[in-house]
């Protein structure tokens, strides 16, 4: 890897970064699932799959991504 790559690998995933990112993920992706498809579920319907999966995946990128320009700003 270039050091260009590690750089951007530590900014995105260096001090508690991922950890942090896992978090609201799971926090965020969470409620919009209940709020996007939670009467489908409860009703034993089946949503898409891959919605759900990028619900939680959208999360994940805004908190690294406000990591990484974070970061980069001081």
């Amino acid at each position: 890897m270039g050091k260009d790559k590690l750089n951007l690998m530590n900014l995105a995933f260096g001090q508690g970064t991922f950890k942090r990112a896992i978090y609201t993920s799971l926090l965020v992706g969470s409620l919009l699932t209940f709020i996007n498809h939670g009467d489908t579920i409860i009703n034993g319907g089946s949503p898409a799959y891959w919605k759900i999966l990028l619900t939680f995946f959208v999360p994940f990128c805004v908190t690294v991504w406000g990591a990484i320009t974070g970061k980069l700003s001081n």
